[in-house]
């Protein structure tokens, strides 16, 4: 049985399992029981804190408190503050804070006392006990947030809004929401509707080029101004603010595809790119491109009420700038010949924009590396501890969010999904960061604003985005273990709080409809007998040659160790498959790679052939090109796959297209179509070579990534 079926009336012997961690406890003698007559009572700046609690507890609301067993919510007198004061009475719940952030943060305290189904808004259960006492508390950090960038791939109202009710009960209080970039602008703007009906899709007939999933299809969205008003106020009741993102002046093809004229005034060289303009820069030198700045922030400060507004700042290509004759002119005025000395021009013109409109700047730390930017900002560190120690010791307010510990795009282990340039981690690594830890003085440390988690969305669009189910894996329980440490720390150490977060939390992701991420089982294989084990109560399943799932219930005897794979499963969690070494395996036979594409002299084909690293093409892939894999001697294998553009970033791959495979290196057969660049071929018997063939007029991109293919062995 979970630790959750245990008495309630030992929550107060030890401390109360939460996410976060409850503050100081006081018990008391007695108990509260919840029955058919129990009330929710509110002030009436609460009522609609109390309408939101109904729907969980399934109690009726009154204004004024009547009688007895009453859950009464109620603003206390003070500086408004994230605090709270939950008191547990035989006759009443009583929960008391200066500000109703406070009190939603008690009423997510409570619903940790309260079994997991209170989550699927099935009411309490009349007859359930709470042991009396108090409990009170307070963050550690006042920035407990999340980036959700819905610009690479389209996530809708109804999705947001159940990411809002996600972070809400784990106590993060910031939505970034990152709303442009390259591939996608996603809010309504008035004064310039095509920016929304035109950059909010890609592919088909969009100017905007598809360069992650869903190539050949028109593919987008975005949010009305009706709509995203709706959001900032499901999520203020929530006790989240959200804090939108237009990334400028880089990351703008998007914008530049519907309005050509931002661009450097420099013709872009498109031979290798099928037409297509690859620039992603706003012409710092244009004073034109400022009046379409001005419209667009007038119009996000308008509509966004968060002090706030993430400006950008990151990757900026700035060889643009050094090609534009109007750039290189203001650099000879600015007597410089640096062209981030221009990036630092533009985004102090943004600022004074916004501070005309009383809101302030926040930046990636690439903007605020030089110093130089206004200390008025907010500055997210990401790129590593040492950009953001940087950005803290000049004195910025820094939110800490490293991608090696807070984003949740990477990869939780070697062989999942997920990106993996930063790191590969999962919720173990976030726990564990602790800025006294990575190096943060005490006054680095009091520049620190708080963390935040990041889900980047380009692989997101390959897996069903209509689902939550990719989203939710890679984000839970890494989630949960930030929420933990922003709001408490992490000094119970893993140990504990693993025991908590399988015994207990698991049982309240699967209230909640999470599809989690389960640890994966302990495998061995030893003697020719597979062993599987878990720690968290799951259930273990196995696979031979990724046929039908059988349940695992005892050791296995095997011969064909890499036949096999294993997973578990508890409720709407489930692990990543696990298998033998063997199973993961390689070989790397002598061949040639030759193609109709011109190879790149920086990234020749002899790199992809001599398993060193990827290889490119010097122009794009056109209708009728080839690649073709010849093996010095014939090739006998059980799996080989091949990839164009990157496995977890498809793009600058074939977009469409076929493998054929030839057992005498001249006749050929066709064997399988490409999907996201990509094919896995299980040949029958041994074959001399293999041939990508190319049925699209164009990749979007300037050429075509060739990975060295990856063959597993007969045996």
């Amino acid at each position: 049985m979970k630790l959750r079926l245990l008495p309630l009336l030992l929550l107060f012997a030890v401390p109360a399992a939460a996410q976060p961690a409850p503050g100081r406890l006081v018990p008391a003698n007695g108990e509260f029981r919840f029955s058919s007559a129990t009330t929710l009572a509110a002030d009436s700046a609460l009522l609609p804190l109390a309408e939101y609690a109904a729907g969980y507890l399934g109690c009726p609301v009154r204004q004024q408190a009547a009688g007895a067993s009453s859950v009464v919510l109620t603003l206390e007198p003070g500086d408004a503050s994230e605090a709270f004061r939950l008191e547990i009475a035989p006759d009443h719940v009583r929960i008391g804070a200066t500000s109703p952030g406070g009190v939603f943060n008690g009423l997510q305290q409570l619903f940790r006392l309260l079994p997991p189904e209170v989550y699927a808004r099935r009411g309490v259960v009349p007859g359930t006990s709470l042991p009396c006492g108090t409990i009170e508390d307070r963050p550690r950090y006042a920035y407990r947030g999340m980036m959700l960038d819905v610009a690479r791939t389209w996530i809708d109202e109804a999705k947001v809004k159940r990411c809002i009710d996600l972070l809400s009960y784990h106590n993060i209080n910031k939505l970034h929401l990152h709303l442009s970039d390259d591939e996608g602008w996603r809010i309504e703007i008035a004064s310039h509707p095509e920016l929304a009906l035109i950059g909010g899709f890609r592919g088909g007939d969009s100017p905007v080029v598809p360069v992650y999933g869903k190539w050949s299809e028109k593919y987008g969205g975005y949010y009305t101004r009706e709509q995203m008003r709706g959001l900032i106020a499901y999520a203020a009741l929530r006790n989240i603010e959200i804090i939108p993102e237009i990334d400028l002046p880089g990351h703008s093809r998007c914008i530049g595809s519907v309005h050509p004229e931002i661009r450097c005034d420099y013709p872009a060289d498109t031979a290798a790119t099928g037409g297509t303009d690859y620039r992603s820069a706003w012409c710092v030198a244009r004073e034109e491109n400022y009046a379409l700045l001005e419209d667009i922030l007038d119009e996000i400060c308008s509509l966004f009420p968060s002090e706030y507004i993430h400006i950008g700042g990151d990757e900026v290509e700035v060889s643009q700038w050094e090609k534009c004759p109007r750039c290189r002119a203001m650099m000879k005025r600015l007597r410089t010949d640096d062209p981030h000395r221009l990036q630092e021009r533009f985004m102090n013109r943004l600022t004074a924009m916004l501070a005309a409109r009383g809101k302030r700047p926040a930046v990636w730390d690439e903007a605020a590396a030089s110093g130089s930017f206004t200390r008025d900002s907010r500055v997210h560190g990401w790129r590593s501890v040492k950009t953001c120690r940087a950005a803290a010791e000049m004195g910025y307010r820094t939110v800490v969010m490293p991608s090696q510990w807070f984003y949740f795009d990477m990869r939780q282990s070697p062989h999942e999904e997920g990106h993996s340039w930063a790191a590969i981690f999962d919720a173990r690594k976030t726990y564990g960061f602790d800025p006294a830890e990575q190096g943060f003085t005490k006054e680095q440390s009091s520049n620190i604003e708080g963390f935040e988690a990041a889900f980047w969305s380009e692989i997101y669009v390959s897996h069903r985005p209509e689902t939550s189910d990719y989203l939710d894996f890679m984000c839970f329980p890494r989630l949960c273990a930030l929420s933990r440490i922003a709001w408490s720390g992490s000094s119970e150490g893993w140990d504990t709080y693993y025991k908590e977060l399988s015994g207990e939390h698991y049982d309240r992701l699967a209230a909640m409809g999470v599809r989690f991420r389960l640890f994966p089982p302990q495998l061995n294989y030893k003697d020719g007998v597979f062993t599987a084990a878990t720690d968290d109560g799951s259930e273990i399943y196995y696979t031979v040659d990724n046929e039908a799932p059988k349940r695992y219930s005892k050791p296995l005897k095997s011969k064909d160790p890499h036949r096999l794979r294993f997973y578990s499963q508890y409720k709407t969690g489930r692990s990543p498959y696990v298998a033998d070494k063997s199973y993961y395996r390689t070989i790397a036979p002598a061949l040639t790679l030759t193609s109709s594409m011109p190879e790149s002299p920086r990234a020749p084909f002899s790199r992809a052939a001599e398993y060193r690293s990827t290889a490119r093409t010097l122009r794009t892939c056109r209708k009728g090109d080839w690649l073709l894999y010849t093996f010095e001697k014939p090739l006998a294998c059980r799996e080989l796959f091949l990839q164009t553009g990157h496995k977890q970033l498809p793009k600058t791959h074939v977009t469409t297209g076929y493998a054929e495979i030839s057992r005498d290196g001249r006749n050929f057969e066709r064997v399988g179509e490409l999907e996201n660049g990509s094919i896995t071929i299980r040949p029958a018997g041994p074959i001399r070579a293999v041939r990508i063939v190319s049925t699209c007029h164009d990749n979007g991109t300037p050429y075509v990534t060739i990975q060295p293919p990856q063959i597993k062995p007969a045996k």
